[in-house]
């Protein structure tokens, strides 16, 4: 898939708020910190299409950006961000599960995890949640220019063994790395291949 226009359209304090058309859409949420307004920019091939920050958790809306005028490639807020207050994070923790729940155009989930670090539980806990409310999911690991190719191989197979143990079957797996633009062709060709199927 070339990607020949994206543009920004809205952010949506709550679902209800989100753009009332029938295009697909395909979610991207992580924890924060975890690379993906890098991740974001790098699929679109545009500098500054997600805001990226120093800061985490920077993301507080549902953001909404139209791709080539077929699809919307939304950026949900982080998970897991502990400098917000109890009230925030159970605010914002609605907010995601909302959309993910409610909104019919939401076709796939991309979960982006970042490929140094052993299995997180706040990551394995929203997985085990998405798949008991059966929404479709794809796993991204993130950061994957930080490490040595078999490093990365070794600590995706981890993550496998550790979903393994709850899991019948694994969701599509991509490797990623905003710096060196791995696994942008990978992911676009998923949601072609989505997108084509609906």
């Amino acid at each position: 898939m070339e990607i020949k226009q994206a543009e920004f359209t809205l952010s949506a304090p709550v679902v209800s708020m989100c753009p009332q058309d029938t295009k697909p859409e395909y979610a991207f949420i992580g924890r924060s910190n975890v690379g993906k307004s890098s991740l974001i920019n790098m699929l679109t091939n545009h500098k500054k299409l997600a805001k990226t920050s120093a800061t985490p958790g920077k993301t507080l809306l549902i953001n909404h950006f139209l791709i080539n005028r077929e699809w919307y490639l939304v950026d949900l807020p982080g998970y897991g961000y502990a400098k917000r207050s109890k009230k925030e994070i159970q605010k914002l923790d609605q907010m995601i599960r909302g959309y993910i729940l409610q909104r019919e155009q939401l076709v796939n989930v991309f979960v982006l995890v970042d490929v140094r670090l052993e299995p997180q539980k706040i990551d394995l806990e929203f997985i085990q949640w998405l798949g008991e409310s059966s929404i479709p999911f794809a796993i991204v690991f993130t950061k994957a220019d930080k490490l040595s190719v078999p490093k990365c191989a070794a600590n995706v197979e981890a993550y496998k063994k550790t979903l393994l143990e709850s899991w019948e079957e694994l969701p599509p797996i991509f490797m990623t790395s905003a710096e060196k633009r791995q696994g942008r062709d990978e992911i676009l060709n998923y949601i072609e291949e989505i997108n084509t199927s609906l």
